[in-house]
């Protein structure tokens, strides 16, 4: 039996269906997959382009809730640039004593507090490598820590309207459909109930179903000696004059291996293979120090065998040992190492990649990189921090010394208060209500203005793959609602269910919300899921507030797997993580979370 009443419905159930399949199988970016389903929109006609049609395309780029998310991005950046963050870290390595149990419970106070207010993902990379480090100082199991401080992100953003760009997206769907109720702190009981929970989930159970895993750092130096750099240079009319190196004695080294050749201070790029060595050259080396020998004569390394090799020796330094993680925006991503050509471009070598649960140490270099891939690099420390000063690469081994602008702080910090102060109180004691968007451009031309954050460094802040795929599933969303599409499936929940009690199908929303949001984007689960809430409500005869707020939490609840939610996704790799230990120690949070929305929703806010 045919269910569509028209073939736009069915086509848009069928693209709907594809979005979602290469959400999860990444055929190709979801800001390209979510723009590509606006595009086929336009094409079918579903959707126009027509400045006086109601149902234009074009008008998704003037949406508040992308345009809000991007100025929180810059927002964030802001208190990021200026130091505030990272005074918050190191207060919390002061704080966090001796005692394991301490540290946690600090470590998820602050975060969740932070995330409240900011995007919790820089928040989660500033405070990686400090709890790593204090992991690494104390002698204690990293694993226990990363994944409660992902999860105490997640849920601190469900503490306000702007903790999390799932919250900001739904309510500027619910107020193009006339929906107004929402302040900044109107879902702030749930949210503390929320981070209440977790916290004394984590505390206990969770605490117990925690794996113990080994950082690729510590699974490298447990199996290595400590290693050296060493530079030396090739002698005219020596051995290696005017030899390849595939043919040279330096190809069967055992404990040593060459980094690099520098020709007239500059990398040659060639493949090593295809090197043929001219006097002068610089060979940098790495291996243990019985490596050394027979390579430089320097302090602290005996030399045999020195004239065979046809080197005079230069220096000798030792080899650090990094690891480091691909962000979001890396332009490392879809590339391997052997297409980087990652040693001639960097001058270190990649020893091992976690990625996906598995430590990959042989046969990594044909491998696609990919956002939450954690890299183990050794090479010369100014190469070592050059590379990390790179946003494609995320240091975990320590926290990143940065210049920051302290003077600039307090005006950071006003403007993130002028921001929640009249987006809290507007329409109260003489203050205007002031829409949200309004508010976050505002603050963000005043962090702009005052320097708190450069221009290029707010361009470069903002997660444009994220606000593109909103942009994106906009459309496909207004597709939705022209096709009446959202209307017809609320139909069949509700007669084809037969379920006529809101409490029920409340808790049914949330769930699919929660569902869904392990598996795709929590951005993507809000723009579907809030106009069908809204219209599931409204069949109903209830209040759609409580419906809204269903898919607000339910969008943000991703504890039992690492690809739902980015915080997940960069806890993954770092901590020497399996797939399976996410839903071990998330999916009870998870259930525990939902029986609490199903019965405190409507309680909170009626029907």
């Amino acid at each position: 039996m045919w269910i569509f009443e028209t073939w736009q419905q069915a086509f848009l159930a069928i693209l709907v269906v594809l979005v979602f399949i290469s959400f999860t199988r990444e055929w190709i970016s979801v800001e390209l997959t979510a723009l590509a389903a606006l595009l086929a929109c336009v094409i079918t006609g579903i959707l126009s382009v027509d400045p006086e049609d109601p149902y234009n395309a074009l008008k998704v780029f003037s949406h508040p809730a992308p345009i809000t998310v991007a100025c929180m991005f810059i927002l964030s950046s802001s208190l990021e640039r200026t130091g505030v963050i990272e005074a918050l870290g190191n207060w919390f390595e002061k704080i966090a004593g001796n005692s394991p149990v301490r540290m946690l419970m600090v470590m998820m106070a602050i975060v969740a507090v932070l995330s409240g207010f900011v995007n919790n993902t820089p928040v989660v990379v500033v405070f990686m490598p400090i709890v790593l480090a204090i992991c690494r100082k104390k002698d204690f199991i990293a694993s226990k820590f990363l994944i409660p401080l992902s999860y105490a992100a997640i849920v601190g953003g469900t503490m306000t309207i702007i903790g999390t760009s799932t919250n900001l997206i739904a309510v500027g769907i619910a107020e193009k459909q006339g929906i107004d109720n929402f302040s900044m702190f109107s879902i702030t009981p749930l949210g503390i109930i929320f981070v209440a929970t977790t916290f004394i989930y984590m505390l206990t159970i969770g605490r117990k179903l925690l794996p113990t895993r080994l950082t690729l750092a510590t699974l490298i130096q447990n199996q290595q000696s400590r290693e050296f750099i060493t530079h030396a240079f090739v002698q005219k009319g020596g051995e290696l004059d005017g030899i390849s190196f595939e043919n040279s004695a330096l190809s069967a080294m055992k404990k040593a291996r060459v980094l690099e050749v520098l020709r007239e201070d500059r990398r040659v790029q060639q493949p090593l293979n295809e090197i043929i060595f001219q006097p002068g050259d610089e060979i940098v080396f790495k291996g243990a120090l019985e490596g050394m020998v027979g390579i430089s004569e320097t302090e602290g390394i005996n030399v045999r065998g020195k004239a065979g090799w046809g080197l005079e020796g230069l220096r000798t330094e030792t080899a650090l040992l990094m690891e480091g993680i691909i962000g979001p925006e890396s332009t490392m991503t879809g590339k391997s190492l052997k297409e980087l050509q990652f040693r001639q471009r960097f001058g270190v070598i990649i020893l091992a990649v976690h990625r996906r649960g598995k430590n990959l140490q042989e046969r990594f270099e044909d491998e696609k990189l990919a956002f939450g891939d954690t890299l183990l690099v050794q090479g010369p420390a100014d190469k070592i921090h050059a590379l990390f000063q790179r946003r494609d690469f995320i240091n975990l081994s320590e926290p990143e010394v940065n210049i920051h602008r302290l003077s600039k702080a307090p005006i950071a910090i006003a403007a993130l208060l002028l921001f929640m102060i009249f987006g809290a109180l507007g329409g109260h004691f003489f203050i205007p209500k002031i829409p949200i968007v309004q508010l976050a451009l505002t603050s963000a031309l005043i962090v702009l203005i005052t320097r708190c954050v450069q221009p290029q460094e707010a361009y470069r802040a903002i997660e444009w793959r994220v606000v593109f795929m909103i942009f994106g599933m906009l459309g496909l969303g207004m597709a939705i609602d022209k096709s009446s599409l959202a209307q017809l499936i609320a139909g069949g929940m509700t007669e084809g269910l037969g379920i006529e009690n809101p409490w029920i199908m409340l808790s049914l929303i949330y769930l699919l919300a929660a569902v869904l949001t392990e598996i795709v984007s929590n951005n993507a689960v809000a723009v579907l899921l809030t106009p069908l809430a809204i219209i599931i409500a409204q069949s109903l005869g209830v209040d759609p507030v409580p419906f809204i707020i269903a898919v607000m939490f339910g969008s943000s609840a991703s504890f039992s797997t690492p690809i739902g939610y980015q915080t997940n996704t960069f806890v993954y790799s770092a901590g020497g993580y399996k797939f399976g230990d996410f839903f071990r120690a998330g999916f009870p949070l998870a259930v525990i979370l939902w029986l609490i929305a199903t019965f405190l929703i409507p309680v909170l806010w009626p029907f």
